[in-house]
């Protein structure tokens, strides 16, 4: 009479090699999101001094988001794609007369130079993100393009292609030493003021 064996043993001796050959795979093909952000280089921290600063009212350039996603600049409803064009105006006014670069129309009613221009940027807590991104690439545009011009000017480059170079690790020093202060003169004709304002809420 022949003898009834036990269960077949399953070989794991290879599951480990499999497991681990799993893992490398879902790791080489998974693709990881990340969300995109603004980039901002942040201005050097002023001492404290306790002197108030006066700043005139012409001299702030206003843009309010609502959570429709509709811009009222300086209390006019505008559209998205003349904002650039509106801020860079504003930018470039030298209304007192003392910017001897700015090609505006020195509207005594404007910003008086490019150095005390502030543009004030205002949004519902209900706004869109992707809108909110958006305004804020015509504001930091409107910027880049004035520089642009002044660098060519100046050194018959864009401004945006020196910074880059500079920021750029791989850029030899001897090279980042001279874009330092070519950018650094740059961002002094058109400082960036771009300040935001406290959150607002829909009644």
């Amino acid at each position: 009479m022949s003898r009834r064996g036990g269960p077949p043993e399953v070989n794991a001796g290879s599951m480990a090699d499999i497991a681990f050959l799993l893992l490398i795979f879902f790791l080489v093909t998974t693709t990881i999101e990340t969300d995109a952000g603004l980039d901002r280089m942040l201005p050097p921290i002023d001492p404290p001094e306790d002197i108030d600063v006066v700043i005139k009212q012409k001299n702030i350039f206003t843009v309010n988001i609502n959570k429709s996603g509709q811009l009222l600049v300086e209390e006019e409803l505008t559209n998205l794609k003349d904002l650039r064009k509106k801020a860079m105006a504003f930018l470039d006014n030298g209304g007192d007369g003392t910017c001897n670069y700015c090609k505006g129309r020195k509207d005594a009613a404007s910003s008086d130079n490019p150095s005390k221009a502030i543009i004030s940027l205002k949004n519902d807590r209900e706004t869109k993100y992707a809108t909110y991104i958006t305004v804020q690439n015509e504001l930091v545009g409107a910027y880049n393009e004035l520089r642009n011009r002044e660098a060519q000017r100046l050194y018959g480059k864009n401004f945006t292609d020196m910074e880059a170079q500079y920021l750029n690790p791989e850029t030899a020093s001897s090279i980042r030493d001279d874009l330092k202060e070519k950018v650094q003169k740059i961002q002094e004709l058109f400082p960036q003021k771009l300040s935001e304002a406290e959150t607002s809420s829909s009644k």
